[in-house]
């Protein structure tokens, strides 16, 4: 693959930028036209770099899973990995509910997010917190990453369809402790 020229890296940041602004307020419907003002750039040039509106949408997606992905990398090896999980799972769903196209990804086919490039990233290292919370004695031992995906997907739509009820999000983090009523 050859390199990109540093004004063709710039125009592609400058899309990447104004589509996640865009589908973070108007999801899919944006017209790419919109995408190509907000980032002062001609539409070729986002079609140079996408060939269509939903290879855009994906790559603002990946590119905000693999942030997600960093953050938990990080926070892997973080002293009380139980209450660290924890709050990394609320701050994903805080973080994804403010994001129309995030939401909309997620709910798409069961989370298809989850499943593509930065997805597997996303999901190892998610599964490497949780696998710590419970070693540690803190979250629940009879769930999995898999688990996790349908939580987050869950909380999304509470938190799309009924905004601020952050206190069913609580419930679904108090039912994640160990001890939290496991089911039989």
């Amino acid at each position: 693959m050859e390199k990109m020229r540093a004004d063709a890296r710039r125009n592609r940041a400058k899309v990447l930028a104004a589509a996640e602004e865009a589908f973070a307020a108007d999801g899919l419907a944006v017209p790419l036209d919109d995408i190509a003002r907000l980032a002062g750039v001609g539409a070729g040039t986002v079609y140079r770099h996408f060939p269509s509106k939903e290879a855009l949408f994906q790559a603002v997606v990946l590119e905000r899973i693999e942030q997600f992905a960093e953050e938990a990398r990080g926070l892997a090896t973080a002293d009380e990995p139980g209450e660290v999980f924890l709050d990394y799972f609320v701050r994903v769903i805080k973080q994804a509910s403010l994001n129309r196209a995030i939401c909309d990804a997620l709910a798409q086919s069961g989370g298809h997010a989850f499943k593509a490039g930065a997805g597997d990233d996303f999901r190892s290292a998610l599964a490497e917190l949780l696998k710590r919370a419970q070693e540690a004695g803190t979250v629940r031992p009879d769930i999995d990453g898999d688990d996790l995906r349908a939580l987050i997907v869950g909380c999304l739509a509470v938190e799309r369809y009924s905004p601020g009820s952050r206190h069913l999000v609580r419930i679904v983090v108090d039912g994640l402790r160990a001890g939290g009523g496991q089911v039989a």
